[in-house]
């Protein structure tokens, strides 16, 4: 039997960065164990085909925390968000919940030397209107990760952590959690962990766990020796960073049941875009094969609030949707100015969807970094869910796959006479969705 809430619930966002939809044992990847990603899984949704719009750290954060599309947000590597921009925090925190952000932020622009980026400071009107907001610009040490924001009206200085990112990042969420505990007042709170972004390494216990000749490789890694050899390194330390962040997600879990807060407190677990990782012999992102672009995003919890679904879900799910789905979560109607759609009732059947799902995702590189290894032209594409997949260079078809019967994106059909009828239905889905969002990149024509 359903029970009415007596208040909204809490929400919990939990991920890391370059974190693929791929590599976790729900989605089947042989070369980890995540039994705390499982079991959410099963005691709630996952979105089996949820998309980064944009696989690059700035744009897809700005997607994420605005509801609006890069294009429209943030479409550049170390572009700022403008701080005018409401956010997700900005509609919580006028609905009457305190909002939260712990970790990793880059939206603020900084362009100082890596060496420098730990020590960038954020200044308090760019920290997108979050109540408490503890966490750094951009940083690629773990182990080394340096921390400054504020609580309330309390401004707090620049420390480094103490113990490696991961658990040091959950330790202060799970001490903000026994704060809100008592409290009468629904919350929202995100922890943004950079690991299992490069470099690929993680604590010897979960190295441990981990050899390079044991990593079982993906079908579309080719056969080079120096693709292979780079793939299999990499992927040992990739694989203990998510078993790390998996089981930090189990303390988060044991701390929300210690403090009675389990049955109050949705969880939603996802990443900011993937990593090749050998795939096609590429690395890294910024490219738009699935290993890229493809994200966990899971929806679970023991909330008794109402009786909500369970399974594994087909909908084209995009970054974009975060932010009107997470409102949709707590009841509150996304505002106008959101692109994204609200996925709410596909959790919550009290909350019957306004309009139809979407039958297509966005893909859009607006800008390149010009980062080794990586696509050094803009692209644009879609995922349909009858899982096509079809993506242009400007001017110039480029990518074309049946996802249903080639999920590796072994044949490149793009360019195939047989498939010309597929590619105009796609290429005219492409052009409807650009004109819709107010995207003028050149099509071929």
């Amino acid at each position: 039997m359903s029970t009415t809430p007596k208040r909204p619930p809490n929400i919990l966002w939990i991920f890391g960065d370059q974190h693929r939809g791929q590599t976790w044992s729900g989605a089947g990847d042989p070369n980890v164990s995540t039994p705390h990603l499982d079991r959410l899984a099963v005691e709630g949704i996952s979105f089996q085909h949820a998309v980064s719009g944009c696989p690059l750290c700035c744009p897809a954060r700005g997607t994420l925390l605005t509801g609006l599309l890069p294009h429209r947000a943030v479409h550049a590597h170390e572009q700022p968000l403008d701080p005018a921009q409401p956010t997700l925090a900005t509609e919580l925190g006028r609905a009457g919940y305190h909002t939260a952000w712990f970790g990793k932020w880059h939206l603020d622009g900084g362009h100082e030397y890596e060496s420098r980026m730990a020590f960038h400071h954020v200044p308090r009107e760019r920290r997108g209107d979050f109540h408490t907001w503890l966490g750094y610009e951009n940083n690629n040490s773990p182990w080394d990760c340096w921390l400054h924001g504020h609580r309330g009206d309390h401004e707090v200085p620049l420390y480094v952590l103490p113990d490696y990112e991961t658990d040091a990042l959950t330790d202060l969420l799970i001490a903000h959690l026994r704060e809100r505990a008592d409290q009468t007042q629904p919350f929202f709170a995100a922890l943004s962990a950079q690991p299992p972004h490069n470099p690929y390494a993680a604590p010897a216990e979960w190295m441990q766990r981990h050899h390079p000749a044991r990593v079982q490789l993906r079908p579309n890694v080719p056969a080079v020796p120096a693709v292979v050899d780079r793939a299999r390194r990499e992927l040992a330390g990739y694989h203990a960073m998510i078993e790390n962040l998996d089981w930090n997600l189990g303390r988060i879990r044991t701390a929300l049941t210690d403090l009675g807060l389990a049955r109050d407190t949705i969880i939603v677990f996802f990443s900011d875009h993937g990593d090749m990782h050998g795939s096609h012999g590429q690395f890294l992102k910024m490219c738009p094969w699935e290993e890229a672009i493809r994200v966990p995003c899971v929806i679970g919890g023991e909330t008794p609030f109402y009786e909500r679904r369970q399974g594994r879900l087909d909908d084209p799910f995009s970054l974009v949707d975060l932010a009107p789905t997470t409102l949709g979560l707590c009841g509150l109607n996304p505002p106008d100015w959101m692109q994204g759609y609200d996925y709410a009732s596909r959790w919550r059947p009290d909350r019957p969807a306004a309009t139809p799902a979407p039958e297509v995702a966005l893909l859009q590189c607006v800008t390149p970094t010009g980062h080794d290894d990586s696509v050094d032209r803009p692209w644009r594409g879609l995922i349909t869910r009858d899982r096509w997949k079809y993506v242009c260079l400007e001017h110039q078809p480029w990518l074309l796959f049946d996802l249903s019967t080639d999920p590796y994106e072994q044949v490149n059909l793009a360019h195939n006479p047989r498939h010309a009828a597929q590619r105009r239905r796609l290429h005219d889905a492409l052009a409807a969705e650009l004109a819709r969002v107010g995207d003028t990149f050149a099509l071929p024509d």
